[in-house]
């Protein structure tokens, strides 16, 4: 899948002017060895991680009240090491150390909603907008572990709502409010956040959406909140009549006379965020994340691997429900400017991205492999209409980023730019996986593991190989691994998530492979859950929606490859007497839309006779997607209607011949 040239190389001069290299030249002189290479400096993060993180937080300049001496206890156990445990921080300060060092004036978001709105704040501005919310926050009696949940757009009172939460020291969640009801309620209901924050409609191609409805059907399954704040770029004033102790984002985060922004100093592993699985198997999980671990993680990623300084424009396309959008917001933290876009990405023929970049000097393109894929389809090539002059570094991430991507990229998108292809997931609201500044670009491969993360790929045995494909696992703790799960008390779903395959090592649940360049290619999520453009969504969710029809009795939903995306397909077994004909297949479809989001309608949907279960009546799920994906199907046994089987292999036959 690799040719013999990479498809870009740095220059020498890159490399020197890159933070990564600065940072290469400060460890050899702490550690008093050569480090030449993107290999070696990962090499010595990995052996002496105390000294690397450590370090990052010097080189980086971390703001904080107190750092202390420690910086690993327990640094063999995982889960269970404890990072910086004497050290008190704020994420916020961090983020807006601008506004606080003399850079008021600058750049700090840059915000289109479609075609239809565009709006630019100052880190003044923003600084002076968290200090009115935060004081508000407080004074409705938000206070450290308190937990604040946000169903908003992709937009500016996204970014102050989250910065006001962490500065009072609560816990910031979020959803995009293109989710159904029950999507957002299986989420918010578990963690019973204090104060909820809400978009009241936004932009979707070219219509306004109302999110009125559902932010009363929300709330009032949420009998622990104490206000509803409203917020919209639409609307001058927001939607807030009906819904009880409501107000509008106006009368809650306006500046005026406020007191100074106060942010509360905090241990190392204070919760920050709660993101969420996709929910293969019944509720999402809750992943708590800490102040330090992610702000340490966003610094190393987003300054040393991508490169971020103080005047760059960092754009990701994302919603807030996706941890690209956390990645994204750190960018404050060095100064650069964030390029928020809310809407459909087709607007103006697939060509509102590459405008927004142009106008706004985009120096970090991130995107997905979907995204590249349908530009692709559509003939564009903005290399031709677009300058993209500014653009230093295009990422993708949400579904592995194929060899033609790469092709695509350089033939038709860049002029002499990196690609990095970076994986991670909500779970460490980073990536395992990225690109770096030293090295090459090879044809449809991640550069390399992330600096500090002892990565490796095991086999079924659970012993480390170079060769073929295997599980990719991570060997040894570090910062960014969520502090707990939500509601699990003795950490029992935070072991089976991750440790119980290879105990003591972290498995990801992503099928991977080394390249003999010290890169890797992910061929897929190993469990069941399927990636939807860009967004990971689990089979549960599919589940919990369309078993709500009354015509459905059991469903299965599996996933195959196909190139820049997975091609879902779900299968219904239907109750006696009803067929699937064209009206019910709309009728699914329509309500997988509706009570969930676009990206839960199948791309497929067929009648089978019978859906395979194990003796405890669960689904077998992986017997089927085992066989999507060319692999036997090894637990035949466990089933207690192996038949059933026989269906799934006869349409996978079917096709594999179209």
């Amino acid at each position: 899948m690799t040719g013999d040239q990479p498809m870009y190389s740095p220059s020498r001069e890159r490399i020197a002017q890159s933070a990564m290299y600065a940072f290469a030249r400060a460890a050899e002189k702490q550690a008093g060895v050569a480090l030449p290479d993107y290999k070696a400096l990962h090499r010595w993060s990995v052996e002496n991680r105390e000294q690397f993180w450590s370090l990052l937080w010097d080189f980086c300049a971390v703001k904080a009240s107190a750092k202390g001496d420690r910086v690993l206890v327990d640094g063999d156990k995982m889960p269970g090491s404890q990072w910086f445990p004497d050290a008190r921080l704020n994420y916020a300060e961090n983020l807006l150390q601008p506004a606080l060092t003399g850079k008021r004036d600058k750049a700090a978001i840059h915000f289109w909603g479609e075609d239809k709105v565009k709006q630019t704040l100052s880190f003044g501005d923003v600084h002076d907008r968290t200090a009115a919310l935060a004081a508000h926050l407080r004074a409705q009696g938000v206070k450290p572990g308190d937990r604040v949940a946000a169903l908003v757009a992709n937009t500016p009172e996204a970014v102050i709502a989250m910065l006001a939460t962490s500065a009072v020291g609560a816990t910031f969640s979020s959803c995009s409010p293109d989710f159904g009801e029950r999507l957002i309620l299986d989420r918010f209901t578990q963690i019973e956040p204090k104060v909820l924050i809400a978009t009241d409609s936004y932009y979707y191609k070219g219509k306004v959406i109302d999110v009125g409805p559902k932010i009363r059907i929300v709330a009032e399954a949420l009998p622990g909140l104490k206000q509803i704040i409203v917020a919209s770029y639409i609307n001058e004033k927001p939607q807030t009549e009906g819904l009880p102790n409501a107000i509008s984002w106006q009368e809650a985060a306006v500046p005026g006379r406020v007191p100074p922004l106060a942010f509360e100093q905090l241990p190392f592993a204070h919760p920050l965020f709660i993101l969420y699985s996709s929910g293969t198997t019944g509720l999402p999980k809750c992943f708590v994340h800490s102040q330090g671990g992610v702000l340490l993680q966003h610094l190393k990623e987003l300054h040393l691997q991508s490169d971020v300084k103080q005047g760059d424009v960092v754009f990701y396309h994302s919603t807030c429900g996706w941890m690209m959008w956390n990645w994204l917001v750190s960018s404050l933290a060095f100064g650069a400017a964030l390029a928020l876009y809310d809407g459909m990405p087709a607007v103006r023929d697939g060509n509102i991205l590459f405008d927004f970049c142009d106008e706004a000097g985009f120096t970090l393109f991130g995107t997905s492999a979907p995204f590249v894929q349908a530009i692709k389809n559509m003939g564009l090539k903005p290399k031709k209409t677009h300058s993209m002059k500014t653009v230093r570094l295009l990422t993708s991430t949400g579904a592995p980023l194929l060899p033609e991507h790469f092709d695509y990229l350089y033939a038709d998108v860049l002029r002499d730019v990196p690609v990095a292809s970076i994986s991670g997931g909500s779970d460490i609201v980073s990536c395992f996986v990225l690109g770096n500044p030293l090295s090459p670009v090879w044809r449809g491969e991640i550069q390399g593991p992330g600096l500090g993360l002892d990565m490796a790929v095991y086999d079924e045995s659970g012993k480390a190989s170079t060769t073929g494909a295997g599980e990719l696992v991570c060997r040894r703790s570090f910062p960014c691994m969520p502090v707990a799960f939500w509601n699990d008390p003795d950490g029992a779903k935070y072991r089976a998530a991750y440790f119980e395959r290879f105990p003591g090592v972290w498995c990801h649940g992503d099928w991977t492979e080394m390249t003999r360049h010290g890169g890797l290619i992910i061929y897929g999520r190993s469990d069941a859950t399927t990636n939807r453009q860009g967004v990971r969504i689990g089979t549960g969710e599919f589940y919990n929606l369309v078993e709500q029809l009354p015509e459905v009795e059991n469903s299965l939903v599996a996933s195959m490859r196909v190139p820049g995306d997975e091609r879902i397909y779900m299968f219904v077994k239907l109750r006696a007497g009803v067929a699937l004909d064209d009206a019910l297949k709309g009728k699914i479809a329509k309500h997988m839309r509706d009570k969930g989001s676009p990206r839960h309608v199948p791309d497929e949907i067929h009648e089978a006779p019978d859906i395979p279960v194990t003796r405890n009546a669960k689904k077998a799920e992986m017997a089927v997607i085992n066989m999507f994906q060319g692999r036997p199907v090894t637990n035949q046994t466990a089933l207690a209607n192996p038949e059933s089987l026989g269906f799934f292999a006869d349409f996978i036959k079917r096709v594999a011949q179209t």
